[in-house]
């Protein structure tokens, strides 16, 4: 190949490259600007803290019992829905029901035992008034009254306990709830005390966490703390701090409400506890942070609307806010979606 042609081709492949360069450049001048999600850096006050576990737990939860000895006839299916005074389980009454026939019948024999009496000593009144009767036949007639009433009384509560018994062989629910568990089967004896079934209130929901005594003086009742696991979290507040420690593990109980219908009893969280007094710092969500092997950076939108990637370093945490300290001031819009493919000086659009 002569050197003329050499250099032709030589020419021809720097046009080609200057070519392809010229056209990428247009196409980025065209392409529409990326869209992201953003919120501003806020100064906030914030304190370190440590997660520790907690379990959500409903405020109402028991397991009903026979309060009688007898065969279980029905009980309810789990998963059932009852409001409160609904019959869950219900024992066969066949014995209770003729213990009160019983009592009823002993009412009405001391109460007829008793309208005869007082008829009795009526007219031996009237008897001993015009002293055609004797003293001593009255004073008995009075007392025989007397013991007839108390036997009334008798079989009037012992009337009162059958009713009582019939009632129970029904078991109700003490309050709104769930069927969660059967413990017994139909057809089972029970004794006094036996456990028949499980109630759950799903609406009236808490968080039970164990934290370290050392977090204890930096909370109080009604203060709000970060509540999270792998799929959701809640700000929310403490309901009461049992003010007794375990000496064993250093551990003390925290209770704190929660939203029924972001949570679900049994459900594992995580609960972030300060460990120092809270301070005043610039912090930014953590979906913000951008990590790198070079360091850890932020996306600020400029008032032009194109991003500007600042250097960062992180301080504090306390739930989904992090401190950070770098070029940026209070209200400066941060990236927090859609930073993957940002670079310094890309326009940008938000979405609200």
């Amino acid at each position: 190949m002569s050197k003329s042609m050499m250099t032709n081709t030589i020419r021809a492949f720097l046009f080609s490259i200057l070519g392809v360069a010229t056209c990428a450049t247009s196409f980025a001048q065209e392409m529409p600007p990326a869209t992201v999600v953003v919120a501003a850096a806020k100064l906030r006050q914030l304190a370190p803290s440590v997660d520790v576990p907690g379990t959500v737990v409903s405020r109402y939860d028991a397991r009903l019992a026979s309060e009688l000895s007898a065969k279980l006839a029905w009980i309810a299916e789990v998963g059932t829905a009852v409001k409160k005074g609904d019959t869950v389980a219900r024992l066969e009454d066949f014995t209770f029901e003729l213990h009160e026939m019983e009592a009823q019948s002993r009412v009405k024999r001391e109460q007829a035992r008793v309208q005869f009496l007082r008829s009795e000593k009526n007219r031996l009144e009237k008897l001993a008034a015009k002293n055609l009767s004797a003293k001593s036949q009255l004073d008995r007639t009075i007392s025989d009254l007397a013991i007839a009433e108390a036997d009334e009384e008798i079989a009037r509560a012992q009337l009162g306990l059958a009713q009582i018994s019939m009632h129970i062989t029904q078991i109700r629910a003490p309050f709104d709830g769930i069927v969660t568990e059967r413990l017994r089967s139909i057809g089972e004896r029970l004794n006094i005390a036996d456990e028949v079934i499980r109630l759950v209130d799903p609406n009236s929901l808490e968080v039970v966490a164990r934290a370290p005594l050392n977090t204890v003086n930096f909370i109080d009742e009604k203060a709000f703390l970060e509540l999270h696991n792998d799929f959701r979290q809640e700000r929310v507040s403490v309901r009461t701090i049992v003010p007794f420690g375990n000496p064993q593990s250093h551990m003390f109980e925290v209770r704190l409400e929660v939203n029924p219908e972001i949570w679900t009893v049994g459900e594992s969280v995580r609960l972030s506890m300060p460990t120092a007094v809270e301070e005043e710092v610039l912090a930014v969500p953590r979906d913000a942070l951008i990590l790198r092997r070079e360091g850890t950076s932020v996306f600020k939108v400029n008032a032009d609307m194109t991003v500007e990637q600042v250097s960062v370093i992180t301080g504090l945490g306390d739930g989904s806010y992090i401190e950070v300290t770098g070029e940026l001031d209070p209200g400066d819009p941060v990236v927090t979606r859609g930073a993957e493919r940002l670079s310094t000086g890309m326009m940008v659009t938000l979405i609200p």
